[in-house]
Formats: structure tokens, C-alpha cells, sequence
């Protein structure tokens, strides 16, 4: 992997690969100032998002739900994971599969054991809504596809252990803040 991202201009970040390589790995493009990240097996940043059992499809990249959670799953989100979300939301309906759509049941499934993720895609469900307005997107049409994806979100069945931790609130932190990556190669 290191060989195939230097053969297109990117250098791995020592210290980042380092100290995370058994879960993330951290690619820096200097000219153009692009960053790629490798999650291996799972996707932690301010959740854990397992991703193991979900590379077995056909694609160049993950599927479109789990894209959207590499987006959503952060707290403290930036406009470009909007747009980004913004996009995915455009580009791809709500369905119960995986086949050039977002995962619907799938991401049900996940909120519905994880009391933590399923507010901090609620909290930011409502961000992308508000960029939306203020991009020039068809605002409608995000708000459709996330009216769907809370329709499935909402019908799946909570667990115990959701609803427990739901009775704490946000009183209690329920994310993590992911590491601060240096960008040393951007531009000023």
C-alpha cells in the first residue's frame, strides 16, 4: 500500500502510521494538499464504526451508507463532510441494500444498538439539512432522502442498552474527539 500511494505522490505521515497503523493510516498529497485515509477493519473516530464484514462487496470504495457515516459519525463537522453528505444524499436514495444506495436497514440497525451514534446522526442529520438551504442544492431532495432514512431509523426496534444510555442524555459525552492529524503540506 505505502508503495502504490508514493507511486502517486503521496507520503505517508511517519509519526500518525506510527503510532496507528494496526487501525489507520494516514496519506498526505503535497502539491494539492489531499489527504487519504485508510481505516483498517474499522472506522473509529468518534464512533466505532466495525467495518470488516462490509468489504465484501463490489466497488472501489465503500458503500454509499458507509461513506455517510464517515460523515455523519463526526461531532464536530466541518463544511466540507456537509457538502459531502450534502452530495452522497443527492447522488444516492434511501433503500434496504447496498447496490448504488444508501442502507436504510442497515444504518437502522446500527443506531438502533448505539444510543450515541444515533444523536450524533441526529445532531448532524439537521446540520446537513441547514447547509443544504445555503448551498445551491435541491435542498428538497435532502430533506426527502434523511425524512426516509429517520423513517427507518426511527422503526427499528431500540435495545436495552440504547434505551438505558438514552435516559442519560446528553448530560454524559457520548462521543469521542478523534486525534488532530497535522496537515503539514497545506496551502497558505
Amino acid at each position: 500500500m505505502q508503495k502504490l500511494f508514493e507511486s502517486l505522490g503521496y507520503e505517508g505521515d511517519r509519526r500518525f502510521n506510527t503510532l496507528n497503523g494496526h487501525q489507520r493510516l494516514l496519506y498526505l498529497e503535497g502539491v494539492n494538499g489531499r489527504q487519504i485515509d485508510v481505516f483498517i477493519d474499522r472506522m473509529k473516530m468518534c464512533h466505532v464504526i466495525e467495518l470488516a464484514n462490509r468489504l465484501g462487496h463490489e466497488g472501489p470504495t465503500l458503500t454509499p451508507a458507509d461513506l455517510l457515516l464517515s460523515k455523519l459519525q463526526v461531532y464536530e463537522v466541518n463544511m466540507k463532510d456537509l457538502v459531502d453528505t450534502a452530495a452522497l444524499l443527492l447522488d444516492h436514495p434511501i433503500a434496504d441494500h447496498d447496490d448504488d444506495a444508501i442502507n436504510g436497514a442497515y444504518l437502522a440497525r446500527l443506531t438502533s444498538d448505539d444510543w450515541g451514534l444515533h444523536r450524533t446522526l441526529q445532531l448532524n442529520s439537521g446540520r446537513v439539512r441547514d447547509a443544504a438551504r445555503v448551498l445551491e442544492v435541491d435542498s428538497r431532495l435532502i430533506d426527502q432522502r434523511l425524512d426516509e432514512l429517520w423513517s427507518k431509523i426511527d422503526a427499528q426496534p431500540k435495545s436495552l442498552r440504547w434505551k438505558v444510555r438514552a435516559r442519560v442524555g446528553d448530560r454524559v459525552s457520548w462521543y469521542q474527539l478523534p486525534e488532530e492529524v497535522r496537515q503539514p503540506y497545506q496551502k497558505d
